[in-house]
């Protein structure tokens, strides 16, 4: 009989076959799982560059006593359904997003603008940043599809030429080529309306360096030889453990960091737009578009980042740029970062009434599902925010005017923190097993009672 985890975690076979055995799993459950109070936001699935499908990445979460998880893929909403059924399944909060590269390249004069030659999160590139956007609801997604469609496509055909060129240095190398359609392709979702990354085409590149060298040492003094690397002492370690579960992961790391700048092409605004398209698109389907927060990186948390300066030193002329373009929220993983630079992220969004908005960005099988620094004092009030975004998920799922931060909301004139504090009871109270139920229940209840003495105001239940 086979195994239901290899099932739930199969990318080949259909989400409803997942789903099937995944309740099959959930009825047979026996013991009580310790929940943590954590919640994580940001975990990729198959739909974009993960070990994980929609349906593992949701037990995966809930076997680590998160209580709510949310699946953000890269230029992709094709998880959304599968992880939202998932986490009913599962009992725990659940909600989706997509994570897109956007340009702040121009203004809105069409010159170029103050942070065109400026690294802002993204070390790839300047003038280009990351976003996400949180909080889908339900009836968005097939809209939500259609606008990440052309940008994923401009991706592919960027990601045939680095493909080409790889090949180009594997073939110096003496090296097997590598295959667009066969060894990136085949073995994404992007025919799922997944999307394709340039960890698809490193992990097509490890995968060729095992099949030639094996796992161990040789395979790392090949590398050297080859290619002129110098793993650190703890990457040579890893990739020295024939063993290792994590392996693939790990040559990935190394790869990225000193192979892809060797073949990587830059994006142009048809792929990576500018970010007010975005965040507009964003607005009118009732989502909610949030800056990426990065800042100077120290010790990489997956390995694969140097030490490098980003937004720190120009942040509140960057916050200034956030809220002309449109954005409402800001993303931040509290593992990343120091305390320091948090609370001063957190200070300023106060100051422009951004929502905080917490996930620590999973893509390795080596990444914790764990993130328990969501539960200090500093940072206790990310779990709120996560439960106000669900809530905002479900209730503007059954009516749009009852989004978070619809101008149409009974509790519009409120301000963000009590429209938060108001939404993360909300979703709390869901039903988390029936959430479409209980969401139509909770809407009822969000109803305008006047404030006492000057007869406005709005509140709920």
């Amino acid at each position: 009989m086979k195994d239901p985890i290899t099932t739930i975690n199969d990318p080949r076979i259909p989400g409803e076959a997942r789903l099937a055995a995944l309740r099959d799993l959930e009825g047979k459950k026996t013991g009580k799982i310790n929940k943590t109070g954590e919640i994580n936001n940001h975990i990729h699935t198959v739909y974009s560059f993960s070990p994980y499908t929609p349906c593992m990445a949701a037990l995966k979460a809930r076997d680590a006593g998160l209580e709510a998880a949310g699946s953000v893929d890269h230029d992709s909403i094709a998880a959304a359904e599968e992880m939202l059924a998932a986490c009913a399944v599962l009992g725990i909060g659940g909600c989706v997003g997509f994570e897109v590269r956007v340009s702040f390249k121009t203004g809105p004069d069409g010159k170029p603008g103050p942070f065109a030659d400026r690294k802002i999160n993204n070390p790839d590139s300047a003038g280009l940043a990351y976003m996400t956007v949180q909080g889908v609801p339900r009836p968005a997604i097939p809209l939500v599809r259609d606008f990440l469609k052309p940008l994923r496509e401009e991706r592919v055909l960027r990601t045939r030429l680095m493909t080409a060129s790889a090949s180009e240095l594997f073939r110096e190398a003496g090296l097997p080529p590598l295959d667009f359609e066969e060894d990136l392709w085949n073995r994404s979702k992007a025919a799922e309306g997944g999307g394709i990354t340039e960890r698809h085409l490193l992990a097509a590149m490890a995968e060729k360096l095992i099949q030639t060298d094996g796992k161990g040492p040789a395979l790392t003094e090949k590398l050297k030889a080859r290619f002129g690397l110098e793993p650190s002492p703890k990457i040579e370690e890893l990739l020295g453990e024939r063993d290792n579960p994590h392996y693939r992961f790990d040559l990935i790391g190394v790869l990225k960091s000193a192979l892809l700048p060797r073949i990587f092409i830059q994006p142009d605004e048809k792929e990576c737009i500018p970010a007010e398209r975005v965040t507009e698109f964003a607005r009118s389907v009732g989502a909610i578009p949030a800056y990426a927060y990065l800042g100077d990186v120290g010790e990489s948390p997956t390995g694969d980042k140097r030490a490098e300066k980003f937004e720190d030193a120009y942040i509140e002329e960057l916050f200034d740029e956030l809220a002309r373009r449109g954005y409402q929220a800001v993303t931040y993983m509290p593992p990343r970062n120091t305390r320091e630079q948090l609370l001063r992220l957190q200070r300023l969004c106060r100051d422009r009434g951004f929502m905080e908005i917490s996930g620590v960005d999973i893509n390795s099988s080596r990444q914790s599902f764990n993130c328990p620094e969501v539960l200090l004092p500093e940072f206790r009030h990310l779990t709120d925010t996560t439960w106000a975004l669900i809530a905002h998920e479900r209730l503007a799922s059954v009516r749009a005017e009852l989004g978070l931060f619809s101008k149409d909301n009974p509790l519009a004139a409120n301000p963000l923190g009590e429209r938060l504090a108001r939404y993360a009871a909300a979703g709390r109270a869901l039903d988390l097993r029936k959430p479409e139920e209980s969401a139509v229940k909770i809407a009822e209840q969000l109803k305008p009672v006047p404030k006492p003495g000057d007869g406005s105001g709005m509140t709920v239940f």
